[in-house]
């Protein structure tokens, strides 16, 4: 199985035509599935494995690359680098310098969707892209879950059933082998309302590093 959808990929309807509806509207934008965002010396390279849960339709959907657009990469890429899964510069776009290291990046849904919310069948059927991802990796060694959806997928993906490793911020669980740290989302919204503050997020990376450099 790939790793990546096909960039026509047909399994969604609801996706798909949503999709189309963009192409028509920025054929200058991706409208794309978003592939797994890899280190340059590639997935051999990555202990940490970032799950998120779709792309936005002004970030990853417009540029290609994932949490790259809108704000929830500001968050996540800062964070990245201050615990050595990243360099370079953010500049949310897919031409700047930033590069990860040690981490891959990938999204449970990988084409956009309406509101920002996949529905179940969405969901399901793209597990099929996210569960060979770690399979890939043979140094890797933590997954971090950005919100409820993205962790019961992930969980899923490696074989588990979500009450084996109930979703809770900051909450870590061993599944199929790995160390699964769960977060909630690094969107606009949780930071706004308070829900998400920088220094809980990075106690999520901080122990993810831990976990990774024990491993």
């Amino acid at each position: 199985m790939s790793l990546d959808p096909s960039r026509d990929c047909p399994l969604c309807p609801r996706l798909v035509a949503f999709r189309e509806e963009w192409r028509a509207r920025e054929p200058d934008w991706f409208n794309a599935p978003v592939p797994v965002f890899v280190p340059r010396a590639g997935l051999g390279a990555a202990r940490l494995l970032v799950v998120g849960l779709a792309p936005g339709v002004r970030g990853a959907n417009r540029t290609g690359r994932a949490f790259t657009g809108d704000y929830a990469g500001d968050l996540l890429y800062a964070t990245l680098k201050a615990f050595g899964f990243a360099r370079g510069e953010f500049e949310a776009r897919p031409d700047d310098t930033l590069e990860l290291t040690e981490a891959a990046i990938v999204n449970s849904v990988r084409c956009v969707p309406p509101e920002n919310k996949p529905v179940g069948a969405e969901i399901n059927t793209c597990r099929r892209f996210l569960q060979p991802v770690p399979g890939e990796m043979p140094a890797l060694r933590v997954l971090v879950t950005l919100g409820r959806i993205a962790h019961e997928s992930a969980v899923r993906a490696l074989g588990a059933k979500p009450s084996a490793a109930p979703f809770g911020h900051g909450a870590t669980a061993k599944v199929g082998g790995f160390d699964v740290v769960s977060s909630y989302h690094c969107s606009r919204y949780n930071t706004n309302t308070g829900r998400l503050t920088e220094a809980m997020f990075h106690d999520v990376f901080a122990k993810a590093r831990a976990l990774a450099d024990a491993a």
